[in-house]
């Protein structure tokens, strides 16, 4: 299919933010419709604690990501998810004199009611993962670590996503 069949196939999307500079290394963003949430830097860039910061949004964002896609595939293909739980971790790293994120790990928890489902599962959990568009975004390599865990026997296993 040449570029412009794809063009004309996919859509286009823009997202808008807004921020107001709150003093010190902080300020109040939002989007129109969206609750406002005040935002800074961390404590070790002379911040806020406790407080959102850039790096803890961009982590977020690719968790994020992730599981809304693997979600939407899962449901697509009927799969049996009674939940979903992830910790995600970040490192930010100084390369050639600048700081940048160098590796995600995510860590996610997925509970399923069916022991024949955990092949799928993973399988899915690893498509989902290369369509993750905010992961594919980005420089930082984004590793997986996913478990699926069976509700009824508690059995559990690791996936090689």
């Amino acid at each position: 299919m040449a570029v412009t069949e794809l063009n004309k196939k996919f859509k286009s999307f823009h997202y808008q933010t807004e921020l107001e500079w709150a003093g010190d290394r902080a300020a109040i963003i939002g989007s129109e419709g969206k609750p406002d949430f005040r935002v800074a830097s961390p404590p070790e860039f002379k911040g806020e604690a406790g407080v959102w910061t850039p790096e803890d949004l961009f982590v977020a964002s690719v968790e994020t990501c992730t599981m809304t896609t693997f979600i939407a595939f899962a449901e697509r293909q009927n799969l049996p998810i009674v939940s979903y739980s992830s910790h995600a971790e970040g490192l930010l790293e100084n390369v050639d004199g600048n700081y940048q994120f160098t590796r995600i790990i995510l860590r996610p928890t997925i509970v399923i009611s069916d022991e024949t489902a955990m092949d799928p599962v993973c399988r899915t959990f690893a498509e989902s993962h290369k369509k993750c568009f905010i992961a594919n975004s980005i420089r930082a390599e984004v590793l997986l670590e996913p478990r699926i865990v069976v509700l009824t026997t508690g059995k559990e296993q690791p996936c090689g996503a």
